[in-house]
């Protein structure tokens, strides 16, 4: 049965944190345990650059919305499974992103994907928006 290490509840409160400079972690298996990989101050790319064809793994991700006068935190959770992962390691991953999300509670927005370009920055970011509800900008 797949566990998730301790350190992944640190690591999700730091990424919540205004205080911290940590904008995603990076989740993968060691054996039958959810451990953290990395984590990180860039951005969506950067997180996606650990991703790779023959794992699964997931990841959290801290951007900011909404404009100058109410600029905002929001959270992607993403859920990686490379192409070249074995059918039934795919399959393992539903009930396995469960126990992911008993820790990791509170996200705008749910991602699962297979290759890099499922996790475009605009497209991610247009679905947050779209997630938040009003979107009060400038029309610019």
């Amino acid at each position: 049965m797949t566990t998730v290490h301790p350190d992944v509840q640190n690591a999700y409160l730091d990424v919540r944190s205004d205080k911290t400079e940590t904008r995603w972690v990076y989740l993968h298996y060691e054996d039958k345990q959810i451990v953290v990989g990395a984590t990180g101050d860039g951005g969506l790319s950067e997180l996606v650059g650990h991703f790779n064809d023959n794992e699964r793994a997931y990841g959290y991700l801290r951007v900011t919305t909404g404009d100058d006068l109410s600029a905002r935190a929001k959270f992607v959770f993403i859920s990686w499974v490379g192409n070249k992962v074995p059918p039934l390691q795919k399959a393992r991953v539903s009930t396995d992103k469960a126990f992911v999300k008993e820790i990791i509670k509170d996200f705008a927005i749910e991602v699962h994907a297979t290759e890099p370009s499922d996790l475009e920055e605009d497209s991610i970011m247009a679905a947050v928006k779209k997630a938040g509800g009003a979107n009060y900008g400038t029309g610019h």
